[in-house]
């Protein structure tokens, strides 16, 4: 699993939202059925990306094997995000 935490700017959030359904439908339409964004609770505009893989090579994948479109949307998504930036966290689960 694969985490992306971080706050946005308040006065973007609407426009963050929309790219966030726009990155999901897209990242559905490439077969990467395991993308969700939650939001905190209690923690308004502060959301979290969890990239959920079935292999190490999948996982590798994410970044390796990007089209145009899917770094032109995670660019956009980047600047919404306030001074603090983003938080990368990878786990493997324990079997």
């Amino acid at each position: 699993m694969f985490t992306i935490s971080y706050s946005i700017q308040p006065d973007q959030r609407e426009s963050y939202l929309q790219l966030i359904r726009e990155l999901k439908e897209h990242f559905k339409s490439l077969g990467r059925q395991n993308y969700s964004v939650y939001e905190a609770k209690g923690r308004k505009n502060h959301f979290t990306e969890v990239f959920v893989t079935e292999s190490i090579e999948e996982f590798d994948a994410l970044e390796d094997n990007q089209d145009e479109k899917t770094q032109d949307l995670i660019q956009r998504l980047e600047g919404f995000v306030d001074q603090a930036g983003m938080k990368y966290s990878t786990m493997i689960e324990v079997e």
